[in-house]
């Protein structure tokens, strides 16, 4: 095994023990990044000086004794959405070109500051405003699309070019690439991470955390990540547990949520297959399941919509009449279109939400969490516009992707996912599991109960050519 392979615990292990040093690890990951980016793209920038001189710095410290703890020495990914001091920082977008900022987001301060190497900036969707990533491709099948708005990391991640990459999730950012890519992605509860230095796309939804090998890496990722910022109007003044205290506690007598609707409409079979299998294993666990309505099933994307697009347009209202012509169509049209959505219309999308936050709290007061697909289907191929069902429907790819994601943005709870499986053309499929607001530990907790009695989570992709 080489060690760009290493989940970021197991490469914690190595380093703790004096097995792998921060050096080594860094030369393979930029390796790695080397063999793979021409057929991924999944990097705006790669900082391979910066990166060697981190982790020579970190080697030194912990040669001197000065361990940080497990993320000391390890490669990290981050979405070009975030602000990094002397590291160009564009939304992988024409806009921003040439952006240099002084200085760092906080999450990716929280990060360096615990030891770890960045060894560059991924793509995301420009200004995080679609599902599809389209500079990227998906390592597992480079004919097939990472998902979005985090595609770079989770491409990344996957194959190995980094051991965690740093995502946003506003419909979905951070699940969508990561059931598509096959890597463990956790949106945590709104206002738990500080979204301080990273472009918003939509204030009131934006949500910032990791993708990673496993969930154990999640974990110990949101446990640095996490804590109140006043600066950051979003975020949340509450205690930030260990989050790895009671991972390997067991899900036994813990209630858990199927849903009776929504989730399982409209999805392919090899999802509702890998998902109701992985729902079986979590009773196998002793976990109790239970049968749930999913409220306001009906007005999710409807509010969803309501809400980002006019947010969306409002953050970029001035750069949009400055230099329209920079921006991609496909963004340029949303944002134009957001500017027509009425105030009143945007007012009862905000009632709606609060409705929605009060159904699924009542929801929850007789399950611990709730489990379902993360998406309908596995990647589609690069250039698919619609995805038709059995009954001759068609669904506008970036509607489907969105549609199971958007829910836990709107509540603004935990939600966590996991590969459960592969397709008939292996390519991995995803589980998510949504928990109550700060409750990331039971998530976290359900996700490591399966994830140990799994052969699915934690693979490498091989990045492969497109196929046929």
């Amino acid at each position: 095994m080489q060690p760009f392979e290493l989940s970021l615990t197991a490469a914690a292990g190595e380093i703790k023990d004096g097995n792998l040093s921060p050096r080594e690890l860094t030369e393979s990951v930029l390796d790695r990044i080397e063999q793979t980016e021409d057929t991924l793209g999944a990097f705006a920038h790669v900082c391979g000086d910066l990166a060697r001189k981190a982790a020579a710095r970190a080697e030194h410290e912990i040669a001197g004794g000065m361990y940080r703890g497990p993320l000391h020495g390890i490669p990290l990914g981050v979405k070009d959405l975030y602000d990094t001091a002397g590291v160009p920082s564009t939304s992988s977008s024409a806009v921003r070109a040439g952006r240099v900022p002084d200085t760092d987001a906080v999450a990716v301060e929280r990060l360096l500051g615990a030891g770890m190497v960045m060894v560059g900036k991924t793509h995301t969707h420009e200004f995080a405003y679609g599902g599809l990533t389209p500079t990227t491709r998906n390592p597992w099948d480079a004919s097939r699309i990472p998902g979005g708005s985090s595609g770079g990391s989770g491409a990344a991640v996957a194959a190995g070019s980094c051991m965690v990459g740093m995502g946003s999730d506003t419909a979905g950012s951070i699940r969508i690439p990561a059931s598509l890519c096959g890597t463990v992605g956790l949106k945590p509860t709104y206002g738990r991470v500080s979204r301080r230095g990273v472009a918003s796309l939509s204030w009131s939804l934006d949500h910032v955390g990791p993708l990673a090998r496993n969930v154990r890496d999640c974990a110990l990722v949101l446990g640095v990540i996490a804590g109140f910022d006043r600066a950051d109007t979003g975020s949340v003044d509450v205690p930030v547990p260990d989050f790895t205290a009671g991972l390997d506690g067991g899900i036994a007598g813990l209630r858990v949520g199927v849903p009776s609707n929504y989730f399982f409409d409209r999805v392919h079979e090899d999802v509702d297959r890998s998902v109701r299998a992985a729902i079986s294993v979590l009773e196998g666990l002793g976990a109790e399941l239970r049968e749930v309505s999913i409220p306001y099933a009906d007005q999710v994307l409807a509010a969803e919509w309501a809400i980002l697009m006019p947010e969306a347009s409002a953050y970029h209202q001035d750069a949009l009449r400055e230099k329209a012509e920079l921006y991609t169509e496909q963004t340029r049209v949303l944002l134009e279109v957001g500017e027509l959505v009425l105030a009143t219309d945007y007012i009862k999308a905000l009632r709606v939400r609060t409705l929605m936050q009060r159904a699924w709290a009542d929801m929850f007061a007789d399950i611990d969490v709730l489990v379902a697909p993360t998406e309908p289907f596995a990647a589609p191929r690069v250039g698919a516009m619609e995805a038709t069902w059995p009954d001759g429907l068609a669904e506008d790819i970036t509607m489907a992707l969105v549609r199971l994601t958007s829910p836990a943005d709107l509540t603004g709870m935990p939600s966590l996912t996991l590969p459960v499986g592969f397709d008939d053309a292996g390519l991995p499929l995803g589980m998510q599991v949504i928990g109550r607001p700060f409750d990331e530990a039971t998530v976290l907790r359900v996700g490591r109960a399966y994830e140990q009695v799994s052969d699915a989570v934690g693979r490498v992709a091989p990045v492969v050519p497109p196929k046929g």
